[in-house]
């Protein structure tokens, strides 16, 4: 299996929009973030300096939102800090089986509606008109309605995130979040990668959930947010 290095997931933001989604991106000098309504997250490079900082401030126009995810990189004197959360990146090992997946089903294009009103109603973190470009999407339907889907979000080289976990308020209960993980993640491993995962330190049954699956704390992360000058 040609998994990626681990050391890529310290910046899977920067990763990915320069490799496997280089076509989402935008970009000035080195700074990138996403095309509009895919994602808000934008990365600069590893120890970014005061031009980095400019080119960002510059992509993404005056006083706008600078979603840092996991980047530990300080912005200089006048960006206003907008939210910090502390969190947790987890990684699948290598060896392990995902679980059996009944009951799943591909989502498209034509879904995006019931994405959105799905996400609308459980909160699952930041998803947008166009966060399904990012990857595929996988759901269970229950009399023809959606009640719970997961898909991929950053594709750091040889990785894949899997994010979106969500349940209706009617539907829990039944194993649809962990169905959909596994089912994820035997497609991410197929194709020769590793899944992971990003979760708030406060989302205690999330956390509990994802362990239980079989993944495994890699570090600790700060997500961060920042209003341009």
């Amino acid at each position: 299996m040609a998994n990626g290095e681990v050391g890529v997931l310290d910046d899977p933001v920067g990763e990915s929009l320069r490799g496997h989604h280089s076509h989402l991106a935008r970009r000035v000098g080195g700074a990138a973030t996403y095309v509009t309504d895919v994602a808000t997250f934008s990365a600069v490079p590893v120890d970014p300096d005061a031009r980095d900082w400019a080119d960002l401030a510059e992509l993404l126009g005056r006083d706008a939102f600078a979603d840092m995810f996991s980047s530990p990189a300080v912005p200089p004197s006048g960006w206003e800090p907008v939210f910090v959360l502390e969190g947790r990146q987890l990684i699948w090992p290598e060896g392990r089986v995902p679980g059996e997946a009944p009951g799943v089903v591909e989502l498209g294009p034509d879904d995006v509606p019931e994405m959105l009103d799905l996400v609308e109603r459980t909160r699952p973190g930041p998803f947008w008109k166009r966060t399904a470009e990012l990857g595929t999407y996988l759901g269970v339907r229950d009399g023809g309605s959606l009640v719970a889907m997961a898909g991929e979000r950053l594709r750091p080289p040889g990785w894949t995130e899997i994010s979106a976990v969500c349940t209706a308020p009617e539907a829990r209960g039944r194993g649809h979040a962990a169905h959909l993980v596994d089912a994820l993640t035997a497609r991410v491993l197929a194709r020769g990668e590793r899944p992971f995962l990003h979760v708030a330190e406060s989302n205690t049954a999330a956390l509990a959930l994802y362990e239980r699956l079989g993944f495994t704390t890699r570090r600790q992360v700060t997500f961060q947010g920042f209003r341009t000058p």
